[in-house]
């Protein structure tokens, strides 16, 4: 079984070198970690870069009920298409979504993260959640059981999360300021009553904060999601991060608001624009200087089953599971031995990553080359299987001389629709092309002719000649090959332009 590893390095200087610690050594992003923390998430596909491309996970909606209203959510939104926090094409009973995860798992053995992540707020229905993660925990044990929650009810329910061995947690902070807060959340509801502006922001963070302390204080590890919204708190999510950081968090994942008008949200009513790509990454990089940033967070829904870029939901309805005969005490057998091939593999690719590579001397020689920013069309596996056309996301690598870090994806609506839809639009295609903004190659197993010449036409290099290779082989050769054609050589004044 080959699986190419994925490097997320830190941030590619024009000399090849790296500004975050780590840089060249783990393919994760995650070498920073104590190595008994690093074990436990380096398999993980919500928080390994690495992993996400060969471990599974599902959510499953028993929890429909929340107790804070956010101005960019809206829960009674739909769409089967659609990956959105909040979205649910069926709620289920505690027993129906036991039986759905052994279904998942029994049909796709990779899958080995079962999350809670609403419609509503899991701790806001405790016990549906909690008796959910009962019959997991003891039905189906090798399964890592996850929550995600805004916070409110978080310091009420940290005994009741160890108690069933909940090791992962994920907490939504989008401010540690209530002024800010207030802009973000209309209202929570608190002690039986509905709290508005100021005052309930300053609930909301309070117990958000306390609950991140007695989380870390009992040795569960906590992801902090923020959602990033121009003009709001952009500016103040670096402060975020820094305090999250020191009370333990270990992963801060910083995520685009989505705001599109049909989704009846506040905020896409009344027209607050969505960060730009290229805005989103620079906040990251801000935040980097803190703590490790989740890059590849795909805002899944919340019945979300399958690779991270994938949904395979419609597979596993409640309709469906019902004619499934499901052995699950076989099925575990062979999930061991699915599991211990890929983590076999990827310590193989860990420990080849981390050799080292190149001979100084020829590096001395070599000429100074700036950094590109690499689109990559892939339906997972880490390697590059899916058309341009078919594509409903690009994966941005950006790479350099030495090394390269991953840098998000980039949604997009697919310029095929069908066979016959095909180019139908200039506007999809405008579409696309906005969406790669800032991207000077793009690399998919195949790209039409009339695509292929407007990409050209936008400064963007299209590329179909490393089908099926791995993604970082290919970016790897393609940087290559421009750099000995002198492509890439850096402007006047070298690395400090480049900067600029």
């Amino acid at each position: 079984m080959e699986l190419p590893v994925i490097s997320n390095t830190a941030p590619v200087e024009a000399s090849g070198g790296c500004s975050e610690s780590g840089c060249g050594t783990a393919p994760d992003g995650l070498s920073h970690l104590p190595d008994h923390i690093r074990s436990k998430v380096q398999d993980h596909p919500c928080y390994s870069e690495e992993a996400h491309h060969y471990f599974a996970r599902m959510h499953v909606a028993v929890a429909p009920a929340c107790n804070i209203q956010c101005n960019y959510c809206n829960r009674k939104y739909d769409c089967s298409n659609e990956s959105r926090p909040g979205v649910v094409s069926e709620l289920m009973t505690p027993d129906q979504a036991v039986k759905k995860t052994l279904a998942v798992a029994t049909a796709i053995p990779q899958m080995t993260v079962l999350g809670i992540a609403g419609p509503g707020d899991p701790l806001a229905n405790p016990e549906r959640t909690f008796e959910t993660f009962r019959q997991l925990s003891e039905q189906a044990p090798d399964i890592k059981l996850c929550v995600s929650t805004n916070g409110l009810s978080l310091p009420d329910c940290v005994d009741e999360l160890a108690k069933h061995n909940i090791d992962h947690v994920t907490i939504t902070i989008n401010c540690v300021d209530p002024e800010i807060g207030a802009q973000i959340y209309p209202w929570i509801f608190w002690e039986n009553k509905r709290i508005r502006g100021i005052e309930g922001a300053k609930i909301l963070i309070e117990q958000q904060q306390k609950g991140l302390e007695m989380l870390t204080a009992r040795g569960i590890l906590v992801k902090v999601n923020s959602v990033m919204i121009p003009g709001v708190n952009d500016h103040h999510l670096k402060e975020v991060s820094r305090i999250v950081k020191s009370k333990g968090a270990f992963l801060h994942n910083v995520m685009p608001l989505i705001a599109e008008a049909e989704h009846g949200t506040y905020y896409g009513i009344m027209g607050q624009r969505e960060p730009t790509p290229l805005e989103l990454q620079a906040l990251q990089d801000d935040c980097s200087g803190d703590m490790s940033m989740m890059r590849h967070c795909r805002q899944c829904r919340a019945d979300a089953v399958g690779l991270l870029g994938e949904d395979r939901g419609d597979e596993f309805t409640l309709d469906k599971i019902d004619t499934m005969e499901i052995d699950y005490a076989t099925a575990m057998v062979e999930r061991a031995k699915v599991h211990d091939a890929i983590t076999t593999e990827l310590e193989m690719k860990r420990a080849l990553k981390a050799a080292p590579k190149f001979n100084p001397a020829v590096e001395e020689a070599a000429p100074a080359t700036r950094n590109i920013r690499i689109a990559v069309a892939t339906k997972g596996g880490g390697v590059i299987n899916e058309h341009f056309g078919h594509a409903h996301e690009f994966l941005v690598y950006e790479i350099g001389p030495k090394e390269h870090r991953f840098l998000g994806h980039r949604k997009c609506t697919a310029y095929c629709m069908g066979d016959e839809s095909c180019g139908d639009g200039e506007t999809v295609l405008g579409g696309i092309i906005k969406s790669l903004e800032g991207v000077e190659v793009l690399l998919a197993s195949k790209i039409g002719f009339e695509p292929w010449a407007d990409l050209e036409k936008a400064g963007i290099k299209p590329n179909g000649e490393h089908a099926m290779e791995p993604i970082e082989e290919a970016i790897r050769a393609v940087y290559d090959e421009m750099a000995a054609a002198g492509k890439l050589a850096l402007p006047a004044g070298g690395v400090a332009a480049q900067a600029a």
